[in-house]
């Protein structure tokens, strides 16, 4: 059975994560994984690709990108929370989806806090492709009096808009089963896919914490699905206490909500100019047809675009290809760095509607 909340690596009143900490740490290497994977033998769920803290390099590439992009992450950050304090009364509960909402809820509870005078409280869980959201989980936040009617989902961008669709479907059958009307709204920094309910932009742009792992999430892993896990249990996670020298968590929250409240204190809030997610979702769904037809693609899961899918790639999965738009933008310098580190292919093609794409190596290949 669980054993409780934790917090990380961040401060008690910063998140509490609703998941399981394993002991047995279910890792497995990132080949044998992808074979597993696609084999349909295990689902990705199941295992972890044991991670590594940056290379100097790399962390010099983070530090970079941190620098270019801190202000626009912050403003973005600024206009969620302008909209969410726009479209809740009450308290407001936010639940950030494991790991890459996770630093983003960190920063829009205390923005709600301390511009707008809210009650906020924030919990972390997991949802997992095809498997669905930690309905444990769930239940514990309204066990705990939260008002279904407080809930707010929070991730750091879509891709494809996989995990907004699942979160809607999951949240409409756990609405019916349990006669509560929770919105299963996704709210992001950024909506490449069109499918988030409300978002800051729909820039394909570097959201710095897209570009590290556990050292700045509070050092927790990927949720797991296992046979680790029990019914009563909440979704599994490995905490990294051995990185805790390398970790970022705290700084990096802390920086943007100080970068946030100095934005409002010397310009006011931001004019929020509403995402067209009709015209976002068809160029997502024209590029992805297009794509798998191209490189005879048959699973749309392999397709990974914008820059945090394919950070996402080139960081646990087995990579086939590597594209960008612009090779000499410093927002996809950190891309060229593991692709070299990988010998993972590149190739330029200035007509991408997104920054950079990055295609999985199929089980298949050569």
């Amino acid at each position: 059975m669980n054993i409780g909340s934790f917090c990380g690596s961040y401060r008690p009143n910063d998140v509490s994560f609703l998941l399981k900490r394993l002991s047995l740490r279910p890792f497995i290497d990132v080949a044998n994984k992808e074979r597993l994977i696609q084999s349909g033998t295990r689902h990705y769920s199941e295992m972890l690709s044991p991670e590594a803290v940056p290379s100097p390099r790399y962390l010099q590439v983070f530090n970079d990108a941190f620098a270019a992009n801190r202000q626009q992450m912050a403003r973005d950050c600024v206009s969620l929370a302008a909209l969410i304090n726009e479209r809740r009364s009450g308290s407001i509960t936010l639940v950030s989806l494991v790991r890459a909402g996770t630093p983003v809820g960190v920063i829009l509870k205390r923005l709600l806090q301390n511009i707008f005078g809210r009650k906020v409280a924030h919990y972390s869980v997991s949802i997992i492709r095809d498997r669905g959201i930690d309905t444990v989980a769930i239940k514990h936040i309204l066990q705990h009096g939260h008002p279904p009617e407080s809930i707010v989902f929070i991730d750091g961008w879509t891709g494809k808009g996989v995990i907004s669709r699942e979160l809607e479907q999951a949240i409409s059958s756990f609405n019916q089963q349990h006669l509560v009307t929770i919105d299963s709204g996704l709210y992001v920094l950024s909506d490449l896919a069109g499918t988030a309910a409300c978002a800051a932009s729909s820039d394909d742009y570097l959201i710095p914490s897209s570009i590290l792992n556990a050292t700045v999430s509070g050092l927790v892993s990927r949720s797991i699905l296992n046979e680790s896990i029990g019914e009563g249990d909440f979704h599994g996670c490995v905490y990294y206490e051995e990185f805790e020298s390398q970790d970022f968590s705290r700084e990096f929250a802390d920086s943007l909500i100080a970068d946030g409240i100095c934005l409002v204190n010397r310009v006011g809030l931001p004019k929020v100019v509403p995402v067209d997610s009709a015209q976002a979702a068809a160029i997502s769904s024209e590029y992805i047809h297009a794509t798998m037809l191209q490189h005879g693609i048959t699973d749309v899961n392999m397709v990974k675009p914008g820059i945090g899918e394919a950070t996402r790639v080139l960081l646990r999965r087995v990579p086939r290809l590597l594209i960008l738009r612009n090779p000499n933008t410093p927002d996809v310098a950190h891309l060229k760095v593991l692709a070299a580190e990988k010998n993972v292919p590149l190739i330029v093609d200035a007509s991408l509607p997104y920054q950079s794409v990055a295609l999985i190596r199929s089980a298949l290949d050569g």
